[in-house]
């Protein structure tokens, strides 16, 4: 590991419980910022009502630290978007959001539409997929950005355990990271962006960071928009400018081994787009499937498409003139 990256775990990695409640209230009023938190949401309405009745009781209304919690439903057949805002929740869909742009599925096509119709100063994602819910989460990734005006960007670290529905509690020990993470993108960083070898979940779905420096970010529309987002970051502002938080243990719904494929493929696509920033071919991921007494190939496309930062988009900048 580098001297740089050492001095960096020891200056920015910190857990939730280093700044109380009360302290962020007071940062949060002496510089008179706002935060908004974000939920991307495809068929969530198992999990999505309950994380946004924990930060409405515990971060709107019992302590004012959050000034909007805003669903995104990016095409849900279930009801998303009716729990959610039952939970209380604004609740957007994708598709009437910048609508001359016709959207294409992903999660990072979410995140990036979410900037225009959110308003706080600090952006606070947070996966809808969630069990177990901690206001922690919130608390502990947007504290940082209140107490710390030279970040930028906070990313949650934690515990994630496996469960009984992927067949194994094996490679599950405390502060590992997702099979992507472990297989793909952990490799990926410490072989070409050694800088950023230390945050321990790099892929995690649960971060925050300053409107202003979202809004200068490219978004690839799928599965690397977390590694897209932190390499372009680390370009733009620096790693002192980076920060994690150890919020506790994360629990949510594991994907399959060939949904992780195509993450993986996906993941792999946004980091060569990094190294070499030249016009290659659509690639595409070929996988099996058992049918009958064979096995059927499926092809799927892999993301390569990535929206522009937000300030270059009319609309945003005619939203911020208003």
């Amino acid at each position: 590991m580098l001297e740089e990256v050492e001095r960096w775990l020891i200056e920015r990695s910190w857990s939730v419980s280093d700044r109380p409640l009360h302290r962020l209230l007071a940062a949060k009023r002496a510089s008179g910022q706002t935060v908004s938190v974000v939920l991307p949401a495809l068929n969530e309405d198992a999990t999505v009502g309950d994380i946004v009745s924990v930060i409405r009781h515990d971060l709107v209304l019992q302590v004012p630290l959050v000034d909007e919690v805003v669903v995104i439903d990016s095409g849900s057949t279930d009801r998303t978007s009716e729990v959610a805002a039952a939970a209380g929740a604004r609740v957007v869909h994708r598709d009437a959001i910048l609508p001359r742009v016709p959207a294409v599925p992903g999660k990072g096509e979410v995140l990036w539409r979410s900037l225009l119709v959110t308003r706080g100063d600090i952006v606070c994602f947070v996966d809808a997929d969630l069990r177990d819910f901690s206001s922690d989460f919130v608390t502990g990734i947007v504290g940082p950005l209140l107490t710390e005006p030279g970040l930028q960007l906070v990313k949650a670290m934690y515990d994630r355990p496996m469960t009984p529905a992927d067949g194994s509690t094996a490679g599950a020990g405390a502060g590992q990271g997702g099979r992507v993470t472990e297989l793909m993108a952990r490799p990926l960083l410490n072989m070409h962006w050694p800088q950023l070898a230390g945050f321990v979940q790099p892929l995690g779905g649960e971060y925050a960071a300053r409107r202003s420096l979202l809004e200068q970010l490219p978004f690839p529309v799928g599965y690397g928009v977390e590694l897209g987002m932190l390499v372009d970051a680390l370009h733009l502002v620096g790693l002192d400018a980076l920060a994690q938080v150890d919020v506790g243990v994360r629990k949510h719904r594991h994907q399959d081994g060939q949904a992780l494929g195509r993450m993986a493929a996906a993941i792999y696509r946004t980091a060569q787009l990094r190294l070499a920033r030249a016009h290659l071919l659509r690639p595409s991921l070929t996988q099996f499937e058992r049918a009958g007494d064979a096995f059927e190939p499926r092809t799927y496309s892999v993301d390569t498409e990535e929206r522009p930062p937000m300030r270059d988009v009319a609309e945003y900048q005619a939203r911020r003139v208003a």
